[in-house]
């Protein structure tokens, strides 16, 4: 084609995408299944939390946060534990109240997250930045890694998204800096449990990208037991949810890059 209709080939730097510089982040991934017990007012989550250096994303997920009896099965969405659940992380991540002595004046301390704030995201809709709690956060024996000093390294955090099923609860919480760099934020619940489809057992899935890498986080609560069959179980809905799970993206836009449909698309 090149001999026949005299097109030029472009030169090679023409075409190759320029490298940009790389970006190291640290994150830690937690999940719990907390037995369907409310936490009570003595929790605290700093040990869980606490790494040896300090993490720009927590993703932490929960199963049972409440009974799965019929009446949470079928009924309403309960997000009362929800909330506390992501009061305790809030104020594990924010350290001691003493430390906030040398917060700015005009800082809008909010210890406690909104209801509204629980479900940032769905299975539709396109993530509302204004709708994120953004906090001060301390991470627990953190230390500045320049100096190797016992020093205290204070970041901000927010709540970038969380969705809740029934009792399974996922949460992805980041440095506020690096919050606006966050975009194609979706959600997407699987039930695998009673008749194969209710919420009591099965998945919650959050896709994101932050800058150019796209990520998937899935929390699953899966059959349970240990008698024959029971592992088969758990394969079978392990399945379901990689087959079921889809993020809903509008139309795509020539030019810009194709948001991943299903968990495996994701890098």
């Amino acid at each position: 084609m090149e001999a026949r209709n005299k097109i030029e080939r472009p030169r090679f730097d023409q075409i190759t995408k320029h490298v940009t510089d790389s970006l190291n982040l640290r994150m830690f991934v937690g999940t719990w299944n907390v037995g369907g017990k409310t936490p009570h007012r003595g929790v605290n989550l700093r040990e869980w939390l606490k790494s040896p250096l300090t993490a720009d994303i927590y993703v932490l997920g929960f199963q049972e946060i409440v009974p799965l009896h019929a009446g949470n099965v079928l009924g309403p969405e309960d997000c009362s534990r929800a909330t506390k659940w992501l009061s305790l992380i809030c104020q594990a991540l924010k350290g001691n109240r003493h430390d906030d002595s040398d917060l700015p004046a005009n800082h809008n301390d909010r210890q406690q997250p909104s209801k509204s704030h629980l479900d940032s995201i769905s299975i539709e809709d396109q993530h509302d930045r204004k709708s994120s709690e953004i906090f001060w956060g301390l991470n627990p024996d953190s230390c500045s890694s320049e100096e190797n000093s016992s020093v205290h390294v204070r970041h901000r955090f927010c709540l970038a998204a969380s969705k809740q099923m029934v009792g399974i609860f996922l949460c992805v919480l980041v440095r506020a800096d690096l919050y606006q760099h966050i975009s194609s934020l979706k959600a997407s619940c699987v039930g695998t449990g009673i008749m194969g489809y209710l919420g009591n057992k099965g998945s919650v899935s959050i896709s994101m990208t932050l800058y150019q890498t796209t990520f998937c986080f899935v929390c699953c609560h899966l059959a349970s037991g240990e008698k024959d069959g029971d592992a088969i179980r758990r394969n079978s809905d392990a399945m379901e949810i990689l087959k079921k799970t889809r993020f809903s993206h509008p139309c795509k836009i020539l030019g810009k890059p194709v948001q991943p449909d299903c968990i495996l698309d994701h890098e």
